[in-house]
């Protein structure tokens, strides 16, 4: 491939990893990860509402890494209710699990820059050929990706299978006890899954410029390094 198209799709490459590190800096800062709402079951149950009565039974709730805001109703009109991870919830939610995924979030904001930089470095310089050549963009491309899907899988474990939002919805109730009556991924989640499509597509992009797949040498190559070798 010739050398100017090779620049334009580094180019793109690094363009797309610098947005992606931006987009996931924007994500992990907001409260849109998790969107729901949540029934309170103790005071539907006291004057058996049902049909179009349990909607005044029915508040919201929506949170990220850090922070949320859930909104009680209890027949009485919604009541807002503003909370923090740390350290508000820090002894009801799986911690461990939760701070995997801001670490990880981390991992994947420092490496996308990293690939956004050597993208750039492999347009307009001349490119090394360990890691600064195609086997290091391959390389921060995979870590990106695989750190994206590792803060997919936690964190919908940690919604799904450890029911966070319920969690979050009876803390400090004592009387009350509420349930999850619906919940789904919002746009920051989404986000963090694109980013990992594009780190993808970016690893295809390397290779639609003419650089092999790491630790894919030819026999043929081998054997002519080897007869080089035996000549001196």
């Amino acid at each position: 491939m010739p050398a100017q198209q090779k620049k334009i799709i580094f180019c793109i490459a690094g363009v797309l990893s610098f947005a992606c590190a931006l987009g996931t800096a924007a994500a992990v800062g907001t409260q849109l990860w998790v969107k729901g709402t949540i029934l309170c079951k103790t005071g539907a149950l006291l004057v058996n509402a049902t049909g179009q009565e349990l909607e005044k039974f029915i508040g919201r709730i929506q949170y990220g890494l850090f922070y949320g805001e859930r909104v009680r109703q209890c027949g009485l009109g919604g009541r807002p209710f503003q909370f923090s991870f740390f350290p508000d919830l820090l002894k009801i939610i799986p911690a461990s699990i939760h701070v995997s995924v801001i670490l990880f979030c981390t991992v994947l904001i420092v490496f996308a820059l990293v690939g956004a930089g050597f993208f750039m470095f492999n347009a307009f310089g001349s490119p090394y050929e360990t890691l600064h050549g195609p086997v290091g963009l391959y390389l921060w491309s995979f870590i990106a990706c695989s750190c994206g899907c590792l803060i997919m899988i936690l964190f919908s474990s940690e919604v799904k299978m450890h029911h966070l939002s319920e969690k979050i919805a009876n803390f400090k109730e004592g009387t009350f006890t509420f349930k999850t009556h619906s919940e789904q991924f919002a746009n920051s989640f989404w986000i963090i899954l694109v980013c990992s499509l594009v780190h993808f597509l970016n690893a295809l992009l390397i290779r639609f410029a003419g650089f092999e797949f790491p630790f894919s040498k030819s026999k043929d190559s081998g054997t002519i390094t080897g007869a080089v070798d035996l000549m001196y």
